[in-house]
């Protein structure tokens, strides 16, 4: 069988939507001729660990953890916060937020020094491990898995020294984006040089959003358009427990992932206040939950609500647990992050919310990706964020479908074109023109 190293950061038992695109490459691969061979780091600074995702890696796949220098510690002393404290919720700000003196010499301490990220403290660990593991087995093709963008810079290396083909993967764009620091001049030039040269060297550039292509050729318009390939995200229907819904007693509305600054439920809560002024729905009426990761002020916001009442919180939960609360829920809950790249972003989550065949509310730019998914399989209702009343008037529609007890119809046959495995056949195929 054809061997292929991936190189990811993220990979069980880290948990966290950025695991699923890899894992289920690595899980599926096998099924269509790929034997994986996994490049990962040891102990890892993840937001969050869910270790029943080793199950789902195949017992023939070999999986090679090393060393990591991880920075966090340092950047957290800098801010003055515990050790367990969460960085990444905590750093991508809305634009009228306040930042303090710490932060912002924090921030620069960031711009500054972790180039591409900083997971740059792995790179020399998994270079060496890579050597090994080109020496000790047939490896055909290398697939790197970005943020961090570390693991580009370790592909990138790989194919130079031995001449291996690559396809560089990402997830989100690279320099410019919300979670990308402002650096300044110098190493802000590094940085693109970098993100160039990956772009440049690779074989193909794999994408989960075809934003992500659209953001590099801008930047770049010299590089091949014939390189990049948009591969989704997806769901698994494997992972989804058998469960029989039951319409609640309470109107349930789910939202599971990270929330922060620039990806907030303020506009819900705004909307939902005035349904309760105009009396036109009680707080008994509805649950919302919250399930994942919050930066400072979500949780201030969820605190200042007029429907505090009907939120229930719950820190991040195990991926299987997490599909239980939205199989069990009568609508989900999608926000988009507010920035420039809005319209493009497809967060990996709405796969799983897909998956589930239940109503989606979205607060999301009505003309972007997610408002055309979601035409496109009939799943949900779309307003901005800035669209209050048009938030409640969708909140409304779904509300009284769950009363009326009237089944929702999503496209059924479009949603299952979602599949992980198909999608991994499809990338399976990649690598057959790489390597023929």
């Amino acid at each position: 069988m054809n061997q292929i190293l991936i190189i990811a950061y993220y990979f069980p038992p880290s948990g966290g939507p950025g695991v699923q695109r890899v894992l289920k490459y690595t899980k599926y691969l096998p099924e269509f001729g790929w034997e994986p061979v996994v490049l990962t780091v040891e102990k890892g600074s993840f937001p969050a660990l869910d270790y029943s995702l080793l199950e789902e890696i195949p017992e023939n796949v070999k999986v090679f953890r090393t060393k990591i220098f991880e920075p966090h510690n340092l950047y957290r002393k800098l801010l003055g916060k515990p050790k367990d404290s969460a960085i990444d919720v905590n750093v991508i700000k809305k634009d009228d937020q306040k930042i303090t003196l710490k932060e912002r010499f924090a921030e620069f301490f960031r711009s500054t020094f972790f180039i591409p990220d900083a997971r740059i403290g792995w790179f020399f660990f998994a270079i060496k491990k890579a050597k090994e593991i080109i020496k000790n087995f047939n490896i055909k093709v290398i697939y790197t898995s970005s943020p961090p963008y570390t693991c580009s810079l370790i592909g990138k290396w790989i194919k130079k020294k031995f001449g291996i083909p690559w396809i560089a993967g990402f997830r989100d764009p690279w320099t410019g984006f919300i979670s990308a620091p402002k650096r300044w001049l110098v190493p802000a030039l590094i940085d693109k040089y970098l993100e160039f040269s990956v772009f440049n060297e690779a074989d193909l550039v794999e994408v989960a959003w075809e934003g992500i292509a659209k953001d590099a050729l801008t930047k770049y318009p010299t590089l091949s358009v014939e390189k990049f390939i948009h591969i989704p995200n997806g769901y698994d229907p494997a992972d989804f427990p058998k469960l029989e819904y039951k319409p609640n007693p309470v109107f349930t509305l789910t939202y599971t992932g990270s929330m922060y600054g620039r990806r907030n439920p303020e506009s819900l809560f705004k909307a939902l206040e005035k349904l309760l002024e105009k009396g036109i729905i009680r707080s008994e009426d509805f649950v919302i939950k919250l399930i994942g990761r919050f930066g400072d002020e979500v949780k201030e916001m969820i605190n200042k609500t007029k429907i505090k009442k009907s939120i229930q919180t719950f820190t991040y939960l195990p991926h299987s647990e997490s599909l239980k609360h939205l199989l069990s829920s009568d609508a989900l809950l999608l926000i988009v992050d507010e920035s420039k790249e809005s319209e493009e972003i497809v967060p990996g989550k709405v796969f799983e919310y897909l998956g589930t065949f239940k109503p989606i509310l979205a607060i999301a730019p009505k003309k972007g990706a997610i408002a055309k998914l979601l035409e496109k399989t009939k799943s949900g209702f779309v307003a901005h964020q800035s669209e209050i009343d048009e938030i409640g008037k969708n909140f409304l529609q779904i509300f009284n479908l769950w009363k009326s007890n009237v089944k929702f119809e999503p496209n059924y046959e479009e949603i299952k074109k979602y599949s992980r495995k198909e999608h991994t056949k499809i990338f399976s195929e990649l690598l057959f023109q790489l390597t023929i």
